[in-house]
């Protein structure tokens, strides 16, 4: 029990409910559209990929709001609150990644008109390979969505008096409605919309949080007062749970895993109409995802100006530090009903986005890499049923998961340890068929496991054994102008002594280290183990490998050099692409169909000197349907 009085902070009122059930409305709406305008459309790629024809515009959005969820809005401004402005360092993370995922992964994927980004990796190595990796992306991906609906749920529950599971029920049901009815094209322009919402609820806390306290000049000076503004920390120590390294490197890798060969990204990448659509999304994105982030950690600034002198949570006004912005919120909104509902449709924004995205993605993996195969020969109208009735049941599945959400803390840390977990072993499998035509199947799956097991050993061992509270101990916090309950009580009363765990060797090493590091650590396991095992069992010959496949990046370092270049391509024949695919590539399905849109389907006759879909107008590659080309 809190030994201060909490002030008192207004509930959600009837203009709140409205504002936020407006959103509901809308985004209903939108499945509801799509629905009825592409009735006719009837084909499983129609609904799971937008029928490859989408622009640049709405997909970033889409990408933006997909990934800036409301672990960003209600976990960053948090984060920043307690621990400094350092997670503003992630703005160097995202361009890296952005790059990378832009230059290296991207063409890869785009030119191989592959729907399901496993597909590509059968066609590298083998099915064994592709079903373990589906198999982890799915797991992962419910991992990550049982958070994303369950955190902004109990945070909002516990501080305006929103239905907890009244809330998380509603989020399943909303996604599933509209990616079940309007497939990717509902989820890409919801997500459009979510993501403006997103933005407006942003503004109105940040004019009216600065207005309320003195202005950006005075909440510079209170930050930098309160060391807030300690940004870069060169520490190299792994340990620390933010420093410039940690940050820079660990994120990177973190959000490479999450971005480069993702499926709920690459998926609406490909879904453009041209690979230089594609590319433009990304950077566009860019631009949002440094936006979002600015927005969140000067959020986190102006909560610390407001809080200076009587911290919520040290007084515990809350129970958790997640809690921190919806309070603030209805701290500084009470007088303005309707606001706060703003609000709550801004981080329920970001929610419904990752969901559906998840949604949407998880349905395209299991019918592309599971179903099809199993039933090769199913009919179109039959596919697109099977994709809708897959959205439905991981609707349900998701929803579901949120219920073991509960038990992970922080939301931010939790998030991204799933993904450093599961996304940095799986970004070390992709990187090998990549970057490394000597990499062969066996080498992939003992990569893959090492990573796993690397990763998961790391993270595991994180949870049970906490770092030091000196690795990761939050910044002065301040109750100085709480009001006492009781003066007595409140002086006297100690903390009763806890005994001290029994830490094994590694408790204050290995399971110490920032969570940043578990996808570089997960990656780079994955990489050295295959590379290691694929020497040790036979290379494979580069001869053997369809240039469109294999991404060659000593082009950047040896562009001076022909010959240097053509020693580095490992025998891979990147100065033919008049290959001929039919014979050099595996089939990925049993049954060809009529509009199976993979590279591997026939070669535009008049361009020989390139890969199949390349528009020499555009200088690019486009999307083309089997019916086109013949």
């Amino acid at each position: 029990m809190s030994n201060f009085v909490a002030p008192e902070v207004k509930k959600f009122v009837a203009w709140d409910y409205v504002v936020f059930a407006g959103l509901f409305l809308v985004c209903a709406s939108i499945g509801v559209f799509f629905a009825v305008k592409e009735r006719k459309k009837k084909t499983s790629k129609e609904f799971l990929v937008g029928g490859r024809q989408m622009t640049c515009g709405p997909i970033a959005f889409s990408l933006t709001s997909s990934f800036m969820s409301a672990v960003t809005v209600l976990g960053t401004p948090s984060e920043v609150y307690r621990y400094g402005a350092s997670f503003v360092l992630f703005f160097l993370s995202y361009a890296l990644v952005i790059i990378f995922t832009a230059e290296l992964f991207l063409p890869v994927f785009y030119r191989s008109g592959i729907t399901s980004t496993y597909e590509y990796l059968e066609l590298r190595f083998n099915k064994i390979v592709r079903l373990a990796a589906t198999l982890i992306y799915i797991l992962q991906t419910i991992l990550y969505t049982g958070i994303v609906v369950y955190a902004p749920s109990l945070a909002l529950n516990q501080v305006t008096g929103f239905d907890l599971w009244g809330s998380v029920i509603a989020t399943g049901i909303v996604c599933t409605f509209y990616c079940t009815l309007g497939g990717l094209k509902a989820v890409v322009w919801t997500d459009a919309f979510q993501m403006i919402v997103m933005m407006v609820g942003f503004t109105t806390v940040l004019i009216r949080g600065t207005t309320l306290n003195g202005g950006t000049t005075k909440i510079w000076e209170v930050a930098y007062e309160g060391s807030r503004l300690n940004i870069f920390d060169f520490d190299v120590d792994p340990l620390r749970r933010h420093t410039f390294w940690t940050i820079v490197i660990g994120g990177t890798f973190t959000w490479l895993g999450i971005y480069g060969v993702n499926q709920s990204t690459i998926q609406r990448c490909i879904s453009c109409k041209s690979e230089k659509h594609a590319k433009m999304a990304l950077y566009l994105n860019l631009l949002g995802l440094w936006t979002v982030l600015v927005c969140a950690v000067f959020c986190g600034l102006v909560m610390y100006s407001h809080y200076k002198s009587c911290d919520p949570w040290t007084a515990e006004f809350i129970s958790a530090p997640d809690q921190l912005m919806p309070y603030f919120v209805m701290d500084i909104f009470s007088s303005m009903p309707g606001v706060p509902g703003l609000f709550v449709a801004c981080a329920f924004s970001g929610t419904l986005s990752t969901v559906a995205a998840s949604i949407n993605a998880l349905a395209t993996v299991t019918f592309e890499d599971l179903v099809k195969k199993g039933f090769p020969n199913l009919s179109e109208k039959m596919s697109t049923w099977i994709s809708k009735g897959l959205c439905v049941l991981y609707g349900v599945l998701c929803t579901s998961m949120a219920a073991a959400a509960s038990l992970l803390g922080g939301v931010v840390q939790a998030s991204l340890s799933i993904h450093g977990m599961c996304g940095g072993p799986m970004l070390g499998l992709f990187t090998l068929g990549i970057v490394f035509p000597c990499a062969t199947w066996k080498g992939a799956m003992g990569g893959l496991l090492a990573g796993i097991t690397v990763a998961f050993w790391a993270g595991t061992g994180a949870f049970v054994y906490p770092a030091p509270p000196t690795k990761s101990i939050p910044l002065q916090l301040s109750t100085l102008n709480c009001t006492l309950a009781n003066s007595t009580e409140a002086l006297t009363t100690a903390a009763a002594p806890t005994a001290a765990l029994d830490r094994p060797l590694l408790a204050d090493t290995w399971y110490s280290l920032s969570y940043l590091y578990f996808s570089a650590i997960g990656c780079l396991g994955c990489a050295i183990t295959g590379l290691l095992i694929s020497f040790i069992t036979g290379p494979n010959k580069g001869a053997d490998i369809p240039p469109v496949l294999i991404q060659p990046v000593c082009n950047l370092f040896c562009f001076w050099s022909n010959r240097l270049k053509a020693l580095l391509w490992c025998g891979v024949r990147h100065d033919r692409q008049e290959v001929d695919l039919e014979k050099n590539l595996p089939k990925v399905t049993a049954n060809q169909t009529g509009t199976d849109d993979t590279f591997k389907n026939s070669i535009d006759k008049e361009n020989k000197c390139q890969f199949p879909g390349y528009n020499p107008q555009e200088k690019s590659y486009t999307n083309m349907s089997r019916e086109s080309r013949l």
